[in-house]
């Protein structure tokens, strides 16, 4: 057998060269992701210390791996701990799957940040795939970027084969409790411990699979916390390797974790013991009796290389072209703008310019259309996921339905449809906007997911379609078996499971009286939210669009309690021009009508809710970031844009500017001398109204500081929750308990209201909170003046209001104030309780 030549590697970036022995770190010196050589780096830039293909890129952009033509992998991984940062730092400059040079600069890495954030600098050139390296001289210890610095021998094709046989083995599936999934250390440590058994090993997650005893494969699934994984594996000893690799991953692949949660089986072929109630976030209202249906992600498989570069181009430009017309038919079909918006925003996706460059450079460096496009999909679709944030990850569902429709006009794969019984509730791990807008009514009576969230484009497109729909629901949910008789009652936030004759006729009978009470409260919608004992509030409407303002005030809407502004911003390019925004805004207010209130909320994003075209930075927890007021204020071209805009677009007698996420008052009177320019220099002597959200629990607090200040207040109860309990609201396991019912969140009403009144203020509710009718009695006994809720809920509210007794509303306030928890207010508002006597 010959001996293969030897590759030279170059040292990737300059600095002084240390001996895995020296590093601080026990699965690097130990040599058991691969021997190599550490470098404490003088220089900030990553190269290629040899030529190959990028074969794993992770996502935060500390590591990557190098594939040679010969089979020699290398990986590069910049610092010890760098993977905590999420990305901050790093700016990769190379893609999965490129084809790079020797000496190609990979990644640029800010040297000063990462010594003060992670733990060292120490940077890795490890060989995970070689026989073995000889070391050249280096001066003194210290190298220079591009120096030749390793001779390694790549290893022979005539191996011992894996040994295989036997029909494969599974593993229980298992939630991953690494903070930050399998990087580079623990998959080192479970390549490791598989390499010692014989059989054939896989690791799984969803439709991805990897080689268990290739490191850079288990990179390059690019697992986070949380991920459902589960082994498989062929051979004589396979059950001792399922055994052996599944105690690995759940101790953590030799990182400090808490235990993992056990997942269910990876595929539901026997039905596991589950509770009788599963619970989860109601993403839409409403209940439903029917039969479970499972629904399965499809798997698309696709070739990777080409030789024919301009062919490949023009099939993704047709496909691009084909799933155009495709999303303009939806749009064309929406039952309402919000659901249009929707397929809208995906046709923006398939112009995007840098999912199209990925593409190119892909299909230039020999790559299929349909390898690059679901690269550039994927690789954009994780670093979304990875930013955390609830409104990057829906938006990360939205690329993952268009990537995956336009892969199918590429691979001319026709929908398969699924044929379903009468009253089916669909259960999925998650549906995509496409498969939830494409239901059929006349079958489908609601549907459950694990994954996705109340706000989701999903979540959207149910209520549009009237389908009562859950998601956050455990994953347990994904065994039961087709045909499972279910109760859904998305309003209560659970499933049953094989409900009684009984539960199953009371939801039909509470489901029939509803709707008959819902047609009642429309023909009355008109008529004023006055208390049987002469108390009058306002109800008015949440809205974000013309259409929705419209459809606002034919549901007797006493004007708009919030108009979410932002809707102008998002899912675009470049910022709407002043002649566009005066146009929507003069649109909305002349629907509101001159004699109703119209209170527009300065734009609120930022944060979880970034701008294409606003340069953001990365922020570890959006939630507490740049967002709303504090980015305005830091870039003030975008709030006198937007003042500017409003001013010369309604009455100002009726118009209203609301700001959001105040916090310090000084943020209001920065505000308010920006408004105060643009008035002076548009010649206006009028000023409209202004006022703060209250969600901030510090605002709140130091409503009455704010008070003399403001013209009113409106209190966001969703972010009022969130932050007063720490909760993130749409967590699936904490969203029963971030309630905004909670006693600590309506003493920060009823403290906010004191205050108003004190100042001759009024207070406005535009959160959920208001839109929750249990929640009424409570918000008016607290003294709220007006209630801002969503649309189709108007009538429902207002008759709701004209059933209670304001001084009964009074007494209960003053009671649940004195609560424990929100279990016990909503204990004592059960139906039967809404409507108080004298």
């Amino acid at each position: 057998m010959a001996i293969s030549p030897q590759l030279e590697l170059l040292a990737p970036l300059a600095g002084v060269l240390l001996a895995l022995d020296d590093v601080p770190d026990p699965v690097f010196s130990s040599r058991l992701m691969g021997d190599g050589v550490c470098i404490d780096p003088t220089s900030q830039v990553l190269c290629a210390p040899l030529a190959g293909v990028v074969s794993n890129r992770q996502h935060t952009g500390h590591a990557l791996s190098i594939t040679h033509d010969t089979g020699v992998q290398v990986l590069l991984h910049i610092g010890l701990d760098t993977v905590n940062l999420g990305g901050a730092g790093f700016s990769a400059l190379v893609v999965e799957g490129q084809r790079v040079e020797a000496g190609q600069p990979l990644i640029e890495f800010d040297a000063d940040y990462l010594a003060l954030n992670a733990r060292s600098l120490l940077t890795l050139m490890l060989v995970i795939s070689g026989d073995g390296f000889v070391a050249l001289d280096a001066d003194q210890g210290v190298v220079e970027s591009g120096q030749p610095l390793l001779l390694v021998r790549p290893r022979e094709l005539d191996v011992k084969p894996e040994v295989q046989g036997g029909e494969a083995l599974h593993s229980a599936a298992q939630l991953l409790a690494n903070p930050n999934g399998l990087h580079a250390r623990p998959a080192g440590v479970l390549a490791q411990a598989a390499k010692s058994f014989d059989s054939v090993i896989y690791l799984h997650r969803q439709h991805e699979t990897a080689n268990a005893k290739s490191l850079v494969a288990i990179m390059a699934l690019q697992t986070k916390y949380g991920d459902s994984v589960h082994l498989s594996a062929a051979g004589h000893d396979a059950q001792a390797a399922i055994t052996a690799l599944s105690h690995v991953l759940a101790s953590g692949c030799g990182e400090s974790v808490t235990s993992a949660t056990l997942a269910p089986q990876p595929e539901p072929l026997v039905q596991q013991p589950v509770s009788d109630v599963l619970r989860g976030v109601c993403a839409s209202a409403g209940a439903a009796f029917g039969h479970v249906v499972q629904v399965a992600a499809c798997t698309l498989e696709v070739v990777e290389n080409a030789t024919d570069a301009p062919h490949e181009r023009a099939c993704l430009q047709d496909a691009l072209a084909q799933a155009d017309s495709q999303l303009q038919t939806l749009r064309d079909n929406a039952s309402n703008t919000a659901q249009g918006d929707i397929f809208k925003a995906h046709q923006a996706l398939l112009q995007d310019p840098s999912l199209l460059e990925h593409a190119d450079e892909l299909i230039d460096a020999g790559k299929s259309a349909g390898h690059a496009w679901r690269s550039a999909t994927e690789t954009t679709s994780t670093l979304f996921k990875s930013l955390g944030g609830q409104l990057l990850a829906e938006r990360a569902l939205d690329l993952d339905d268009v990537g995956q429709r336009v892969l199918k006009l590429i691979l001319g794969v026709h929908d398969n449809t699924q044929v379903l019984p009468q009253h089916a509730i669909l259960i999925a791990e998650q549906l995509t906007p496409s498969q939830t807008a494409a239901l059929d009514t006349r079958k489908v009576v609601g549907f459950a997911t694990v994954g996705g969230g109340a706000t989701s484009h999903v979540a959207i497109l149910a209520r549009a379609l009237g389908l009562p729909a859950l998601c956050g629901v455990a994953p347990q949910v994904l065994t039961l078996a087709n045909g499972t008789p279910v109760l859904l009652n998305a309003d209560a936030g659970e499933l049953h499971l094989q409900p009684d004759d009984a539960l199953v006729e009371r939801l039909e009978v509470q489901r029939v009286q509803l709707q008959q009470r819902r047609q009642h409260d429309v023909q009355h919608a008109s008529l004023a939210a006055c208390t049987r004992d002469g108390h009058t509030i306002e109800i008015t409407a949440n809205i974000a669009s013309q259409a929705e303002a419209e459809q606002a005030m034919t549901l007797g809407a006493q004007g708009v309690g919030l108009l979410r502004s932002e809707f102008l911003y998002l899912e675009r390019n470049s910022a709407p021009t002043h002649e566009e925004q005066v146009a929507t805004y003069r649109a909305i207010a002349d629907a509101v009508g001159p004699e109703h209130n119209l209170v527009v909320r300065t734009l609120d994003v930022g944060g979880d809710k970034p701008l294409t075209y606003v340069p953001m930075a990365h922020e570890t927890n959006p939630f507490l970031g740049m967002r709303g007021i504090r980015l305005c204020l830091e870039r003030p071209e975008l709030l006198r844009d937007q003042l500017r805009a409003i001013l010369a677009s309604a009455d100002l007698a009726r118009l209203h500017i609301m700001l959001p996420m105040v916090t310090h008052v000084s943020e209001l009177h920065e505000a308010r001398r920006v408004l105060q320019d643009e008035a002076q220099r548009a010649g206006l002597v009028q000023l409209p109204k202004l006022g703060i959200m209250i969600e901030v629990p510090a605002a709140a607090l130091m409503a009455d500081v704010f008070a003399p200040h403001v013209d009113f207040f409106s209190i966001g109860t969703n972010d009022l929750t969130q932050y007063t309990l720490a909760m993130d609201r749409d967590h699936p396991r904490l969203a029963s308990q971030a309630d905004s019912l909670h006693p600590a969140v309506l003493r920060l009403i009823a403290h906010t209201v004191k205050a108003a009144h004190a100042h001759g203020k009024w207070v406005g509710v535009c959160g959920a909170l208001a839109s929750e009718p249990q929640a009424v009695p409570v918000l008016l006994g607290l003294g709220v003046d007006e209630l801002s809720v969503s649309v189709p809920l108007i009538p429902t509210i207002k008759a709701q209001v004209r059933e209670l007794d304001f001084n009964a509303c009074t007494t209960l306030a003053e009671q649940v104030l004195g609560f424990e928890s929100a279990q016990q207010v909503r204990a004592v508002l059960q139906p039967q309780s809404l409507v108080l006597e004298n």
